[in-house]
């Protein structure tokens, strides 16, 4: 098994042992790991992209993860062109950007914010209006891949709302999913994915959401029972006898008495030394 077999092999295992709720990926078959499909959210709003979800393609290289994967989008959206690949600094138009500790976790994640990027006539991307990707973002829910088996020939919308139970069964919390028209009440989302993408190198953002609740909440416990151990009292001991502080204080007075002594019989030496060499220069100078 090649290194980048055993790699695509982690990061499938790992996206569906920490399923974010905000994106679905795996690849197209068990037997080819080098082609992926993904089902990704809109950002939230204010984005004309609220309340979309878009379907998409991930093709990897042989040597990944040292070479960029590319992407391009199935889904119309009004940002991407449709089925053509994606100029960004994650993909393998820029693989002087690319670095392999990233994968596809975060390039899914670093995508999402792409989306509220401006094209710029970047190679794949769109400048259209808002109501045109409004109205794409509405539409988007009903898309079906035909040929992608993960969907099974179901509407994007459904493929989310059946990964929002995966994710919680994980014990990842899905905020919205019975309001979902749009994500209003996800405007917090956006923010997590620019910390995040910022953290992991990437000019956009990056969800630090996608860190799996195993990771942060065991730590809760421990903290408590710190907490617990600051505030329990002691148990009853017996306290040690006094110690005499007597015989220390003569000490000290006598160290305070024989200070000076020692200060002046330095100072004497001293004055001696350079009495004798000042003498010999004298006399070394009357020689000559």
């Amino acid at each position: 098994m090649s290194s980048s077999t055993r790699r695509l092999l982690k990061e499938s295992t790992d996206l569906q042992t920490n399923p974010s709720p905000y994106f679905h990926a795996a690849p197209v078959s068990d037997t080819n790991l080098f082609d992926w499909h993904f089902t990704l959210l809109g950002p939230p709003t204010p984005s004309p992209y609220a309340g979309g979800i878009y379907h998409g393609r991930i093709t990897l290289p042989p040597t990944y993860p040292l070479r960029p994967p590319s992407f391009r989008f199935l889904t119309p959206s009004g940002r991407f062109e449709v089925n053509r690949e994606i100029c960004l600094s994650i993909s393998g138009h820029h693989e002087e950007t690319w670095q392999p500790a990233w994968g596809i976790r975060t390039a899914l994640i670093a995508l999402r914010s792409f989306m509220d990027g401006d094209a710029k006539g970047q190679v794949g991307g769109l400048d259209v209006a808002d109501e045109v990707r409004r109205r794409y973002a509405r539409e988007s829910k009903a898309w079906r891949c035909d040929g992608c088996e993960g969907s099974k020939g179901r509407g994007n919308e459904v493929v989310m709302r059946e990964w929002w139970g995966v994710c919680r069964e994980r014990g990842v919390v899905v905020e919205g999913e019975e309001d979902f028209e749009g994500e209003e009440d996800k405007s917090e989302g956006k923010d997590v994915d620019e910390a995040a993408v910022a953290d992991a190198g990437i000019s956009a953002g990056v969800d630090t959401s996608q860190i799996p609740q195993a990771e942060v909440q065991p730590q809760q416990p421990q903290q408590q029972q710190q907490l617990q151990q600051q505030h329990t009292p002691p148990a009853a001991t017996r306290p040690p006898p006094p110690v005499p502080a007597a015989p220390a204080a003569p000490a000290a007075a006598a160290t305070s008495q024989d200070t000076p002594w020692l200060d002046r019989a330095i100072i004497g030496v001293i004055i001696a030394l350079v009495a004798m060499i000042l003498r010999r220069l004298t006399r070394d100078m009357d020689m000559d």
